[in-house]
């Protein structure tokens, strides 16, 4: 059943699958193909992480499982934004990978394609993963996997920067007082807040905390909260607050001009940690607030790990015990430590924040934080998502207003 409603699917969701590639702390390098082996006590495992090599304890991690497994593992790794038509390519020739990792927006593509088996086919146990960062691996009711760890947006700052504007981040709760923080911040000669607002699936992993932050839902892009978000932005570049150079920046070179030491604030996510701590200036990191106060909702960015659907139905015994360990406790708490990404449950989460106060804002703002198909949003998210982006682009350079091209978007998408 899988398999022939994936063979009529698959061919119309490629080109959804290059949109939907994520836009978050993913891995970039060459990756070369790889089938799987004839031999049975060889299992197939593809993942998007070329940075680690065989020596990797990554590499290491899926060997041990093998092992424990009673299996060999054949492991390629790919780039991300490849991944995913390597996917859909070798299910229509009935050639997947036994285990496989992707993005985690990308799984609803998957199981639209019937390329992913459901937790209720492979056994996998996700009781203990946080239901929100879950969400992001269902569509239709059933869920296609379990998260490996999630990153997310946040809000860093430079201490000495609002220390010289007068400015106690304790204060910061809500768009009015982040707003009247980067005034103060403005007055005392310094630079507010960067981010990226480039006109790709990233400036919409960035702006979606704002948006979702004024209570707008993506299903509807011109309600008068989604036009409030937009407005903010486009605000904060019209008094300075935020330079234009937003419009082009990705969330590395957003990075990049926090770094210079210059900026009170900058969003951007968990895989800067470690460049966070080479800047030279001391920093602390606060959730993204809502319209009205709290923490607002930030997208989750970070992997599943899936069981693709095979024609020997009798290897899912096996995948379902290499899954397992690689989302064992301990396992993840290794793993995520590696990848920067908080890990997906409560239990683990504990024990990072033991290991490092530190990441106390971060699991914070992942237990906010929700996927980009939620809501049961599915393939419709990378259109949706395109519009949004372009109305973003279109009223921070002033081609349109913030309603007008809200308006606009929302009409493209029905």
């Amino acid at each position: 059943m899988y398999r022939s409603a994936g063979r009529r699917l698959i061919a119309a969701v490629l080109t959804v699958a290059a949109v939907t590639a994520g836009a978050t702390a993913c891995s970039s390098g060459a990756g070369g193909g790889s089938t799987k082996s004839a031999d049975s006590g060889t299992y197939t495992v593809w993942d998007p992480y070329p940075q680690f090599d065989k020596d990797s304890a990554w590499a290491k991690l899926l060997d041990d499982c093998g092992s424990k497994a009673g299996v060999k593992i054949k492991r390629t790794a790919f780039d991300t934004g490849d991944l995913t038509n390597k996917v859909l390519l070798a299910a229509q020739q009935d050639n997947s990978a036994d285990v496989l990792v992707v993005d985690n927006p990308v799984v609803s593509t998957l199981a639209e394609a019937g390329v992913l088996t459901t937790t209720d086919d492979n056994k996998l146990d996700t009781s203990k993963v946080n239901r929100n960062l879950l969400a992001a691996g269902q569509a239709g009711g059933k869920t296609y996997g379990t998260p490996i760890g999630a990153n997310t947006l946040a809000l860093y700052y430079n201490k000495a920067v609002l220390r010289e504007a007068g400015v106690d981040v304790s204060s910061v709760k809500d768009w009015a007082s982040l707003t009247a923080a980067l005034a103060k911040v403005k007055a005392a000669g310094k630079k507010g807040v960067t981010f990226s607002a480039i006109g790709t699936e990233e400036g919409s992993f960035q702006f979606l905390p704002w948006f979702w932050g004024s209570g707008a839902e993506l299903t509807a892009l011109d309600s008068d909260q989604a036009v409030s978000a937009v407005s903010l932005w486009k605000n904060w570049l019209d008094k300075g607050y935020a330079p234009n150079s937003v419009i082009n920046n990705t969330q590395t070179t957003s990075w990049q001009e926090f770094a210079g030491g210059n900026y009170a604030f900058a969003e951007n996510g968990t895989w800067q940690l470690a460049n966070a701590e080479k800047t030279g200036f001391e920093y602390g990191v606060i959730p993204v607030p809502a319209s009205s106060g709290g923490a607002a909702a930030a997208p989750t960015g970070g992997e599943f790990v899936t069981v693709p659907v095979q024609g020997d139905t009798g290897r899912y015994a096996t995948s379902q015990k290499l899954v397992a360990c690689l989302s064992d406790g301990q396992n993840l708490l290794v793993t995520d430590t590696a990848l920067s990404y908080v890990a997906p449950t409560t239990e683990v989460q504990g024990a990072q924040v033991t290991a490092d106060a530190k990441l106390k804002p971060w699991v914070d703002a992942v237990q906010a934080a929700k996927g980009r198909t939620s809501d049961d949003l599915g393939t419709k998210y990378p259109k949706i998502s395109e519009q949004l982006w372009k109305a973003v682009q279109s009223a921070l350079s002033g081609s349109a207003s913030p309603k007008d091209a809200l308006h606009s978007a929302q009409s493209a998408v029905k």
